[in-house]
């Protein structure tokens, strides 16, 4: 325990989803479904056993709630389908990087998948091992290169020959020796959104395939550079195994040939595991995932059972860096209805979330399943869900067929956790939602809603701007 942490994130642990099992050491026995916390208990929804609506009279709108039971059964979900492999799941913390959600995930053993320095100080903050860290993107600077080999990193994840040679002249400067895995780009499409793929030669991540051996014996000549090993991820939100058995069956011949000559430690084949956006709710519930949609999504069993047989004869550590599925399915944006504005067309629900607490469906065009905080009968109105920022691109749902709602009631969008708040801006002068953790019956703020005078602290006008035509002095107030 990192000193002076709240004691809401100890070691004490509450059994995941009522009536789960729980292995010795008192975390959830692996299931083979991706389920979750979030179910209508009678007419209310809950995560875990509080009630969303208790949340709302304590703490407001918008607000991010998460399910403390949800990332760990996740976590332990994958770790034990890969028990056949010595592995480390290192939690990409791109898509939710809440100190509580990283804490709970260093409290199981996991490692993270950073992308900047910024996101190494924040595994430290929240009491993880910088040793179980990755250190991923195209353009690390030579200030978080010096930072990351002075917290002695598990490795650094290298995105061109360039990097390679800025990595090595900083590691001679500090006198050490710096762990690297080039990033290989095997040419795979994954067959997801344009803007989250990153396994072709279109995009900017990783150096082609047929170039990496000569690249790797450039790079053994470099000093004070330890080959570590070998990287790959080729996209994001995949639910189909294919194309990571097809990246896996091209990449782990080249990977035992650098084995032989280099001397690796592992192999990192990264992340992509995608989550259930359409039918959100009702994946919390075993039986959904024997349905024909159920059948259709990727589950931990099935992404082992592929590819264990082909990475075991490897002999080596193997690295996963999922984020989208530890922490998507965890995670619900809470909202007000504000108004509804009915024209000729359309029926406007007006919520008090914004594009700026929730960019994914103005970003990606992405489905977020929303549901009512209290069951509502009667028949579907086809609504459009909109934001209050001044932008059309500012809506959650277009022609979304949801109960029929009024001014005051609350709304879920689920399948927030993940690329939710932590893309969050302050857009309009908006103040960034505050975020709740849930355990079993508890539950603790792990982030305070912002001060709306926070938003310009770092703020000031120009010396010159002191005294204006007008003779009047002028004020910028920010908190002091």
């Amino acid at each position: 325990m990192g000193g002076g942490f709240p004691a809401a994130f100890s070691h004490s642990w509450s059994p995941p989803i009522p009536g789960a099992t729980v292995d010795l050491r008192g975390f959830p026995v692996a299931q083979t479904a991706a389920m979750h916390s979030f179910r209508y208990v009678g007419r209310e929804l809950f995560c875990e056993d509080v009630a969303l609506s208790d949340l709302v009279r304590k703490h407001g709108t918008p607000l991010y709630v998460y399910s403390q039971a949800t990332l760990a059964d996740h976590y332990s979900k994958l770790d034990s389908a890969l028990a056949p492999l010595d592995h480390l799941i290192c939690f990409a913390m791109k898509s939710n990087s809440n100190l509580a959600v990283i804490r709970t995930f260093a409290d199981l053993g996991g490692g993270f998948d950073t992308v900047s320095a910024g996101e190494i100080q924040r595994v430290i903050a929240a009491g993880g091992d910088p040793g179980k860290c990755v250190f991923a993107g195209v353009g690390k600077t030579e200030e978080e290169i010096a930072f990351a080999l002075k917290q002695g990193i598990y490795s650094f994840n290298v995105e061109s020959e360039a990097e390679l040679a800025r990595i090595s002249k900083v590691a001679v400067r500090l006198k050490k020796i710096a762990p690297v895995a080039v990033r290989v780009n095997p040419n795979v499409d994954a067959h997801t959104h344009a803007k989250i793929t990153t396994g072709t030669y279109e995009n900017k991540f990783g150096i082609q395939f047929e170039s990496i051996e000569a690249v790797y014996a450039r790079a053994a000549k470099l000093p004070n550079l330890r080959l570590r090993g070998l990287q790959m991820h080729i996209g994001s939100q995949l639910t189909d195994v294919e194309p990571f058995r097809k990246a896996v069956e091209k990449v782990a011949p080249l990977v035992a040939r650098l084995n032989a000559r280099h001397g690796f430690d592992f192999f990192s084949i990264g992340g992509g595991i995608g989550i259930v956006y359409k039918e959100a709710l009702a994946s919390g519930d075993a039986s959904w995932w024997k349905t024909a949609a159920g059948r259709k999504i990727l589950t931990p069993d099935l992404y082992a059972k592929t590819l264990v047989p082909l990475l075991k004869p490897l002999g080596l550590k193997i690295l996963l860096e999922p984020g989208r599925f530890m922490s998507g399915n965890a995670g619900a944006l809470v909202t007000r209805v504000e108004y509804i504005k009915k024209t000729g067309q359309k029926n406007f629900v007006i919520v008090d979330a914004a594009m700026n607490d929730l960019i994914r469906p103005a970003f990606y065009d992405s489905f977020h399943e929303i549901v009512p905080l209290t069951k509502k009968s009667g028949a579907l109105v086809s609504s459009d869900v909109v934001g209050p920022v001044c932008e059309s691109g500012d809506y959650f749902a277009k022609d979304r067929p949801l109960p029929k709602v009024g001014e005051g009631d609350t709304l879920a969008l689920l399948s927030a956790g993940a690329y939710g708040s932590v893309m969050g801006s302050n857009y309009n002068s908006r103040s960034l939602p505050a975020e709740i953790l849930v355990r079993g019956k508890k539950a603790a703020v792990v982030r305070r809603r912002q001060v709306i005078a926070d938003i310009w602290a770092n703020e000031s006008i120009a010396d010159w701007q002191q005294t204006p035509a007008s003779g009047k002095k002028a004020k910028a107030k920010g908190r002091k």
